[in-house]
């Protein structure tokens, strides 16, 4: 979901040639009605949008229970550090800065989709005290309640969960998690591992820092 008609015939044509439907809108308005009309498989958000801007419309799409889950992914200008930190914070799942190649931005796209349709192995259900996933459920509960996560959200919990006590480095999360080869922003798994804390509330403590390295799931003792 683009402003600009140029960029969104290349993003069109690239998409449709790698075997996808695509739906586009102009403005913030029409990618929220057609957001909640089409329910997408992945939503690609431009952060210069008229009307609502892209951030906005992305917080608006995490609060509607009917969009909160879908993946997203923003579009934001290689300049603007804060558009791309705040798309994060706001439950973006990923970012490509522009001006970006075709073929990376198909490589994202790829790589969120594939995480949704990766088959469930033979354990369904994880936890620890009183956090527990259910993996083909792709829900999570703390206390018996139910947490509203995003898909990278649970994908980078049920990691930390299913590697209990390991240490996970932030260039392997981004790897294991985001599906990243290459070296990128390490902030990406930072914002994340911070959004996830808060949205665990009573069990964030069950999520560690390891000074310099990364973050493992612990067991607190007290």
């Amino acid at each position: 979901m683009d402003d600009e008609p140029d960029a969104i015939e290349l993003i069109r044509f690239n998409l449709k040639a790698s075997g996808y439907d695509v739906i586009t809108a102009e403005d913030g308005e029409e990618a929220l009605l057609k957001a909640r009309k089409f329910s997408p498989d992945l939503i690609l958000l431009d952060v210069m949008l008229p009307e609502i801007d892209g951030l906005e419309v992305c917080k608006i799409l995490r609060r509607d229970p009917a969009t909160a889950k879908l993946p997203v992914v923003m579009l934001t200008a290689k300049a603007s550090e804060i558009d791309r930190v705040l798309g994060l914070e706001f439950g973006a799942d990923d970012y490509v800065t522009k001006p970006f190649s075709p073929r990376e931005l198909i490589l994202r796209i790829r790589n969120l989709l594939k995480r949704q349709d990766e088959p469930e192995g033979e354990v369904e259900r994880l936890q620890v005290r009183d956090l527990e996933i259910n993996i083909p459920c792709h829900e999570a509960r703390v206390e018996g309640k139910v947490v509203d996560l995003t898909p990278t959200e649970f994908r980078l919990l049920q990691i930390l969960m299913e590697r209990k006590g390991r240490v996970q480095s932030r260039d392997q999360l981004l790897q294991d998690v985001w599906g990243y080869d290459q070296l990128i922003d390490t902030r990406t798994v930072d914002t994340h591992v911070r959004r996830l804390r808060e949205k665990l509330g009573k069990a964030s403590n069950h999520i560690g820092t390891v000074r310099g390295v990364g973050y493992r799931l612990v067991e607190p003792t007290d």
